[in-house]
């Protein structure tokens, strides 16, 4: 590590020890308290105003994470270097709302995050190991807006249902029956996807197939926000969501395309609440469709080929040359969330993309699959404890899979020669409240086939989290 990266590391952790302070003095809650519905976090019994017209709150993360060295029949030039390695994650937000009137709500997040992933590069793996990795672009801190946009409810009678203090929600209370309608810079995962149990990479699990569908292509630039709306209508035990974003000028750039009626990204979920032996469960079922200039997999191969037979060392990104029509993509999948008990809780979720086109802003998933366990260590008398456990495992088309083996590479895999099989992964994470609104957690995960090619792997990732909000 060099002098000035290590001076910022000491900021770094200075930074988070000041946050740390701050946030020993705000109240705490439970685990399962974190995130119930879109992330809260205000406990049950604390005071709160419903007619306060200003909020904010703060979050800082840290994330460490180091493999040691694996099996690697070879290396190519999109593959997960087989030597030890580590990557680290570093994100500071604001989250402050102004409320001018009853049902109107805005919101302003600016963010700093810095980070370096393995292997000089978010390559070698369908499914990564970090969620903070899509937004940290170096060693050196970058400033941006992460979302700015507004929300109106409306209310349409039904009962009365109680909204905590949160990120991005004022304290108050809804109709059971109500419309939700939020426009302006916001991420897909904000309104759609959502689960209690498996939702936030800075306090939940850590991999991307278990706090999202891997195989849902949502509409975003480079670190996972977007432009467009989305409309909710609540029903009692129903609600009903559907969207239009915007997606990428170019496939996981950072620059938006804003021809949304051209180019863009549909969304529509449907969502419904239920009891299980008593226990509280929801099941959700989300479609996407997604518009734009995109490459097929079939025809970047036969470019691919055909450009190998006249120089053999030609230019493996083929699918650049062929992305020149515009193309639908598509899927769809569910998501479970389900209480066994108070303590105790498991997710289900799986998805299916048809796997003909390139991947336009998530990550290379055509298929994938994910369930677990979450307990509350109010189990075992630590109620601010969490343990979870997860497996997963994700695949990718057959069109796909042709480019990949003929010697293509894409933006996050490609080694060159592929042995394909499913990657699959293990994770399992112990959150301990050492503080108030402080959390550390110590994370494990063991991954199957990195980049779905059986003659790499399984590789062994080890990780540590700082969490800090108030």
């Amino acid at each position: 590590m060099s002098l000035s990266e290590d001076v910022r590391c000491h900021l770094s952790f200075a930074w988070l020890f000041a946050i740390s302070l701050l946030s020993a003095l705000a109240p705490t809650q439970s685990a399962f308290a974190q995130h119930a519905t879109h992330g809260a976090h205000e406990p049950k019994d604390a005071p709160v105003d419903i007619n306060d017209q200003w909020t904010s709150r703060y979050q800082v993360t840290y994330g460490w994470n180091r493999h040691p060295s694996f099996r690697a029949a070879y290396t190519g030039p999109n593959s997960l270097l087989p030597i030890r390695e580590k990557m680290y994650t570093f994100s500071a937000t604001a989250h402050w709302g102004w409320r001018p009137r009853a049902g109107t709500e805005i919101y302003y997040n600016p963010e700093a995050a810095l980070g370096v992933p393995f292997s000089d590069g978010l390559i070698g793996l369908g499914s990564f190991t970090n969620g903070e990795i899509t937004r940290a672009a170096g060693k050196k801190p970058k400033y941006y807006r992460q979302r700015l946009f507004w929300r109106e409810t409306w209310n349409h009678g039904g009962q009365s249902e109680t909204q905590e203090s949160d990120f991005n929600q004022f304290a108050g209370s809804v109709d059971s029956r109500r419309t939700v309608l939020t426009v302006g810079n916001f991420s897909a995962l904000d309104v759609f996807d959502d689960n209690r149990y498996a939702k936030d990479p800075r306090i939940h699990f850590m991999n991307w197939t278990n706090w999202a569908h891997t195989a849902w292509d949502y509409p975003a630039d480079s670190r996972g926000f977007t432009n467009g709306f989305a409309v909710e209508f609540y029903r009692d035990d129903w609600v009903f969501r559907a969207g239009r974003l915007a997606i990428p000028k170019e496939p996981s750039g950072l620059r938006l395309d804003g021809r949304i009626r051209r180019h863009y990204g549909d969304q529509f979920e449907v969502e419904r609440s239920h009891e299980l032996m008593g226990q509280p469960g929801k099941a959700r079922v989300l479609m996407y469709r997604v518009r734009g200039v995109l490459a097929r997999f079939d025809d970047a191969t036969a470019e691919f080929l055909a450009s190998q037979n006249q120089t053999p060392e030609a230019d493996p990104q083929a699918f650049f040359r062929v992305r020149n029509g515009v193309r639908t993509k598509y899927g769809a999948g569910i998501n479970i969330e389900q209480a066994i008990n108070r303590n105790t809780g498991a997710f289900l979720r799986a998805f299916k993309s048809d796997g003909e086109t390139e991947t336009v802003a998530f990550t290379e998933a055509d298929t994938s699959f994910s369930t677990g366990l979450a307990v509350d260590g109010a189990q075992w008398g630590r109620e601010r404890d969490s343990v979870g456990v997860a497996v997963s495992a994700n695949g990718i088309s057959k069109q796909r899979r042709r480019y990949l083996d003929a010697g293509g590479i894409s933006f996050f895999i490609g080694d060159r020669d592929l042995q394909y099989r499913p990657e699959k992964a293990l994770e399992a994470y112990y959150s301990w409240g050492a503080i108030k609104n402080v959390w550390l957690t110590a994370n494990y995960q063991r991954i199957h086939n990195p980049a779905y090619n059986s003659s790499r792997g399984p590789v062994d990732v080890f990780s540590f989290r700082f969490h800090a909000e108030y």
